[in-house]
């Protein structure tokens, strides 16, 4: 990252009772580096003894640390002031004062969640992160956050203070000149001789598997990690046809019964390893494709006949393309709907290639048919895959 950047520069920063991180951390990029990093803008996260901490320290006329450094290494205007500082509320919306117990830790890890996610949707911004200061699980969640929604250009670090200066409450940043500091020790150091240096630390961006309205929309930290884990994690489909649901990736989505039939259609095909399937031609009735999409739509119906009935007059001749195109989309936009950018491994695949054959890609292990929340309705048993399926029904309309 270069100072010629023509992004907004962003410091941001969580800090307990240390502000020291602050200047520390300012000194590392704008003045040890070789090319320098000078930010526009401060943001700090803290608590309100760390706000108080930071504003009398760094902000106040006397000591006036950050200004004085300002000064010493001539750097240009940086803003930061008290409107910079930002209090970490709690549930009820008071402001905390510290973070001790798991609801504490709760809302710290919301609101610095959403203070990288609003600052990462500018893309006019560039964000340096600092996991320097706070309480650890402060640092934790900030360098998660940054994980979760950090850009190419954004950076996370931490810094290294030399001893005996590391944690000695009267230094702030080696300072041009001689200023004789009593360190934790009781012993004395010039702060001139202070070494202040910066660990990069690389993070594995996940922004690009989240779903955009996590992206835009205000979420809670244990909400978009989950999103996260769907997107990395091994696909797994479960289907209850007479919970008119699945889930999918850990996600409970009720689906209409035409379209969940024909998910099952494709599901059932890769459990047996059987090969994609075209579609029935346009405006050409498909007895058999009829046939195999009836065997899952009548598991499905509270009442079994008085459904049949209504989709049998429908299919009677057979299922055409135009029927098998409308319920493919509308069931394609429902997965995305519910899903995000989790849904793709639960789309129907058409091959990218013509002819299109049509697939589940899901390998057979990764799909269970079994009840979501429910009990089997009374006079069910169970097949091999562990879903109920009525014997009268069974014998009324075969799969193929």
């Amino acid at each position: 990252m270069s100072a010629q950047s023509s992004h907004r520069r962003i410091l941001l920063a969580v800090t307990g009772l240390s502000p020291q991180i602050i200047t520390e951390t300012l000194y590392a990029l704008a003045v040890a580096r070789e090319e320098p990093w000078i930010p526009n803008e401060i943001r700090l996260i803290t608590t309100v003894d760390g706000a108080e901490r930071a504003r009398l320290s760094l902000l106040s006329e006397e000591p006036a640390w950050f200004r004085k450094m300002i000064g010493d290494y001539q750097l240009p205007p940086i803003r930061f002031d008290a409107d910079c500082i930002h209090i970490v509320p709690a549930a009820d919306g008071a402001l905390l004062r510290d973070i001790r117990t798991p609801g504490d830790n709760t809302c710290a890890a919301d609101f610095i969640c959403e203070q990288v996610r609003e600052l990462t949707t500018d893309p006019d911004t560039e964000l340096h992160v600092s996991i320097a200061g706070g309480r650890k699980t402060m640092g934790y969640y900030l360098g998660y956050a940054l994980s979760l929604f950090g850009r190419p250009r954004d950076r996370l670090s931490h810094v290294l203070v030399s001893e005996p200066f590391e944690s000695c409450w009267d230094f702030f940043y080696p300072t041009p000149y001689s200023r004789v500091v009593k360190t934790r020790d009781q012993s004395l150091a010039d702060t001139k001789d202070a070494k202040v240096t910066l660990a990069e630390i690389p993070f594995v961006s996940l922004r690009h598997g989240l779903d955009e309205r996590l992206l835009d929309g205000a979420s809670s930290f244990s909400e978009v990690v989950s999103a996260a884990r769907r997107t990395l994690g091994p696909p797994e489909l479960v289907i209850d046809l007479p919970g008119k649901m699945i889930r999918a990736g850990g996600v409970l989505v009720k689906l209409p019964p035409s379209q969940l039939a024909l998910l099952s259609v494709f599901a059932r095909r890769a459990m047996e390893n059987r090969p994609p399937l075209p579609a029935p031609m346009k405006e050409v009735p498909d007895e058999e494709w009829a046939e195999r999409f009836l065997a899952e739509y009548v598991e499905i119906l509270d009442n079994p006949m008085d459904g049949r009935e209504r989709t049998l007059n429908s299919l009677s001749r057979g299922m055409d393309g135009d029927y098998f195109s409308q319920q493919k989309s509308a069931l394609q936009r429902s997965l995305k709907k519910a899903l995000g950018n989790g849904a793709l491994p639960y789309l129907i695949d058409d091959g990218g290639k013509r002819p299109r054959e049509y697939r589940i890609t899901l390998p057979a292990s990764a799909i269970h048919y079994m009840p979501l929340g429910e009990n089997p309705k009374p006079g069910t048993r169970a097949d091999k895959t562990g879903f109920p399926q009525d014997r009268d029904q069974e014998k009324q309309v075969g799969r193929t």
